[in-house]
């Protein structure tokens, strides 16, 4: 596992380095805004990824809720315990997890909605006679046509979103490398750091592809700044509060 170690201690000295912790969040609009005029422009090639029936999209991104707390809930367990062992303090790190699922829950909601109320059942794209006995995207496409709305980037919003939930959470690394942990906890939670940062790869390059190929312009940078602002909101204003699940622990462990 010397392997691994090697790769946790490049990761968290990456992510100590205050110009990109503080700076990362501005890559998604940086994206956004770019891709949205290479695609308006038809710069960018068709390519694997022009097709949303690609591996990434099919089997992690249209997931992407579900990865996260699914690699996100045991690393918060398992470095929460090694920080503290209150349980008022675990409870927190829950709790986030809790907000951030209401949150990511509550804006695609709010985007299906939207999509709904502002568009109308088309026969085919681009066809002139609206078929007024559908009033939903839902109902419109099981009957084989096409539903055309305001439709929000979903996933601008929540790649963008999961990616800064991971990273504010996995703070604590920088500093439990060090904690003198033993073998099989040491191992696990490594493996588990590696592998979140490895979806926030997964989740920036579908950000990108989602800028160029996909959506229209306002649509995109919509869904991103929903996405900001969710994580703005919480990590950078209600959890400076008291009455808040708090950020994440970011001192050095307790004797």
């Amino acid at each position: 596992m010397a392997a691994v170690d090697v790769i946790v201690d490049n990761l968290v000295t990456l992510w100590r380095i205050p110009a990109v912790r503080q700076n990362f969040h501005w890559i998604f609009l940086l994206i956004s805004v770019v891709g949205s005029i290479l695609k308006e422009l038809e710069l960018v090639p068709e390519t694997y990824f022009s097709s949303n029936r690609n591996a990434l999209n099919v089997y992690f991104v249209k997931v992407s809720w579900g990865w996260t707390l699914l690699l996100l809930t045991p690393f918060l367990l398992l470095s929460n315990s090694t920080v503290s062992r209150s349980a008022a303090s675990l409870g927190r790190r829950l709790l986030s997890l809790a907000v951030a699922t209401i949150i990511w829950y509550a804006c695609t909601e709010a985007f299906f909605y939207v999509e709904d109320v502002t568009g109308s059942c088309f026969e085919t794209d681009g066809a002139d006679v609206v078929i007024r006995e559908f009033t939903s995207k839902v109902g419109c496409r099981r009957a084989g046509y096409q539903w055309q709305g305001y439709d929000i980037s979903g996933h601008s919003f929540i790649l963008a979103y999961s990616s800064l939930f991971i990273i504010e959470e996995t703070a604590p690394m920088t500093f439990l490398k060090t904690a003198g942990l033993s073998a099989l906890p040491r191992m696990v939670l490594n493996l588990l750091y590696v592998a979140l940062n490895l979806i926030v790869i997964v989740w920036v390059w579908m950000f990108a592809c989602t800028s160029v190929y996909f959506h229209d312009p306002s649509h995109k940078l919509l869904g991103t700044v929903c996405g900001l602002l969710g994580w703005y909101l919480t990590y950078r204003v209600w959890y400076l509060k008291p009455w808040s699940p708090g950020l994440p622990p970011r001192c050095h462990l307790k004797d």
